[in-house]
């Protein structure tokens, strides 16, 4: 922090600004006895003065000495309102010092110092020239202190809802109002582990608002399409000002997922587990998908119209008492993501939800939500007598899955009709015919008879 500390005076009273402090028939206004900016920021000194009636003021000088010094020298001037003199500015404050009401008839004695340091440390003081009565005069009104220390403040990063494949814009504003110089203000991308991460596609732009004559909001901006590879990583926003000063946020990164599934929205597809068993033995297999979010994952067996098994990131496969016709290719496939909801008493059926045909046989499913409780219907199934339907219940969400022998299907979507008594949805859900390699894994399981 940088804090100001004014010398003794005789106060007299208090103005809109704040203490009146006064020599005599000279008196300075100050908005605070003690002020607090931060290195790498700014800090504005609000102030005016009040002189007697036969002087007027010319110009405003401001100088940086050492405390003991009772009156600073022109070796010491950080700012002078006279372009004109030959009395220069320290270099080290050249440039950073400026009065924020150029007419000192106004009698503002107000300054602002930009790009804040550790070493501006020291004692200021500030002194108004002029004419009184027709000959040049100069007034010393007061000194101050200054202490400016690190950085503390952090940058602002929004980061809206993010959806794969919709593109979003992460936005990134400096700390403080005011620094003087415009700061460089970098994005970091980071994975699991801590491993930097780098996004393609991506776009950065800057822009800087001016707020008022003496403020401005520095303003960087980040634009890519999410995709899986960025969900539950991290990205940083890092300002760096003039003078070394820096800082920095880190946030996390989730991306939601709202589309049926294809190949392309997971990772990798996995089978675990023997599949040479003896007749009579137990067949045990795991399958496993790295998604986000989890995919819900069916079992099923070639030439079979029934689901054997399903559940969300995970599904194990378990028969007891294997026969030889047990044997065969059976295929572990995710058949959709559960996306976020919004939750209402109406019904609502999910993104996430539809259907899959594969040689004769056709699974769907139908995700509802809603309180109270929904039930789900399948049209499809009036025309047919011999199907499965496995329905599960978490929290306010039900999950419907039907399979049924089809052949000759001419449709290409399937109706599922959700009621909870508070509304009634229907949705035709589109049916995915195209099983390649990667949309699902393959296993071979072989029965050794005994």
């Amino acid at each position: 922090f940088l804090t100001l500390f004014i010398f003794p005076f005789a106060l007299t009273g208090a103005s809109a600004w704040g203490q009146q402090l006064c020599v005599g028939r000279y008196c300075v206004t100050l908005s605070e006895r003690e002020l607090t900016a931060e290195a790498g920021l700014c800090v504005v000194i609000p102030c005016s003065f009040t002189t007697a009636d036969e002087f007027t003021p010319k110009h405003t000088i401001w100088y940086k000495c050492e405390a003991s010094q009772k009156f600073c020298t022109d070796a010491d001037i950080i700012f002078h309102s006279n372009k004109n003199t030959d009395k220069k500015a320290q270099a080290g404050f050249e440039g950073r010092v400026s009065r924020l009401e150029p007419d000192v008839s106004q009698k503002n004695c107000s300054i602002i110092i930009n790009d804040l340091k550790e070493s501006d440390s020291g004692s200021y003081q500030l002194r108004v020239t002029g004419e009184l009565n027709g000959q040049q005069d100069l007034i010393c009104f007061y000194k101050c202190n200054l202490f400016p220390l690190g950085l503390s403040q952090k940058p602002t990063v929004m980061i809206p809802t993010l959806t794969e494949g919709q593109q979003a814009t992460l936005t990134c504003t400096a700390p403080g109002l005011c620094s003087g110089s415009v700061p460089e203000i970098t994005w970091t991308w980071r994975g699991a582990g801590g491993t930097e991460s780098y996004i393609t596609g991506n776009s950065t732009d800057f822009k800087t608002e001016n707020l008022t004559d003496v403020t401005q909001r520095h303003i960087s901006t980040l634009t890519f399409n999410p995709s899986a590879e960025h969900h539950d990583t991290s990205v940083t926003c890092n300002i760096s000002f003039t003078g070394g000063e820096s800082t920095e946020k880190t946030l996390a990164v989730n991306v939601n997922r709202e589309y049926f599934v294809t190949s392309e929205f997971f990772k990798e597809i996995t089978i675990s587990g023997v599949t040479t068993v003896k007749e009579g033995d137990v067949l045990n297999l795991t399958c496993s998908v790295e998604s986000f979010p989890p995919s819900m994952i069916v079992w099923s067996k070639l030439g079979s119209d029934t689901n054997l098994h399903s559940y969300s990131g995970s599904a194990r496969l378990v028969i007891e008492n294997v026969k030889p016709e047990h044997s065969g290719q059976h295929i572990c496939r995710p058949l959709f993501y559960d996306s976020g909801y919004m939750f209402t008493g109406h019904t609502k059926i999910q993104n996430g939800s539809g259907c899959v045909l594969q040689s004769e046989g056709l699974t769907c499913v139908c995700i509802s939500e809603g309180f109270p409780l929904p039930t789900i219907k399948w049209p499809l199934l009036n025309q047919h007598t011999e199907y499965s339907v496995i329905t599960t219940v978490l929290n306010h969400t039900v999950n419907s899955t039907v399979s049924v022998t089809v052949k000759n299907h001419g449709n290409s979507t399937v109706q599922c009709v959700s009621n909870n008594g508070n509304g009634e949805e229907r949705e035709n859900l589109l049916i995915n015919n195209n099983l390649s390699k990667k949309d699902g894994k393959f296993c071979l399981v072989v029965v050794v008879l005994n």
